[in-house]
């Protein structure tokens, strides 16, 4: 149990680091978050059109169309502008709140990650490591790619990124932590 939760605290806060310096310090995540040069105008428009926080598809049809409509639709739709927009109506961005989630996410994440290693006593330093990186790729896979695949977001590189060195170095933590006394 000591390996399992040092394991996971420690490779955590490496995840949970790596994170935090790719968003702020090394900005990785600009082109990300665009500023829009008429975002004065901008707000108060959508303001005025959204009621509630959420995300929408712009445009898009009702969710009880018919398949012939939706067909039309798509049809209709074909080299013309969209978006993905989320609003908000509120900005409150608390940090504290923020970060101890995040932080608690990695820790956790890594504990999972921990867990499954451990379940292979034939593991080496290389093993180790080699499945904490690609346990990261299919979270990379599963979440950011598929969602460039359907909505074309941006930072997929970034987000690649971040995948290989966060998880990276989790990897060379638990492949020396998990495999130490091993003879």
């Amino acid at each position: 149990m000591k390996k399992l939760l040092i394991g996971a605290l420690v490779g955590g806060i490496l995840v949970f680091l790596w994170q935090t310096l790719s968003w702020t310090i090394l900005d990785l995540h600009a082109k990300e978050y665009q500023k829009a040069s008429n975002q004065d105008e901008v707000m108060p428009f959508l303001t005025s059109h959204f009621t509630h926080d959420g995300q929408y598809y712009l445009p898009n049809i009702d969710h009880n169309a018919s398949s012939e409509e939706h067909q039309k639709f798509m049809e209709n739709m074909k080299g013309k502008p969209w978006a993905v927009l989320s609003y908000h109506a509120s900005y409150d961005m608390d940090m504290t709140k923020n970060i101890i989630r995040g932080l608690l996410v990695a820790i956790f994440s890594a504990a999972f990650v921990c867990w499954i290693l451990m379940k292979n006593s034939n593991s080496t330093f290389g093993t180790t490591f080699i499945s904490t990186v690609l346990i990261g790729v299919v979270g990379f896979l599963f979440i950011p790619y598929s969602m460039r695949i359907w909505f074309q977001t941006p930072g997929l590189m970034s987000n690649f990124i971040d995948t290989i060195v966060s998880w990276g170095l989790c990897g060379i933590w638990l492949g020396w932590w998990l495999n130490r006394n091993k003879v």
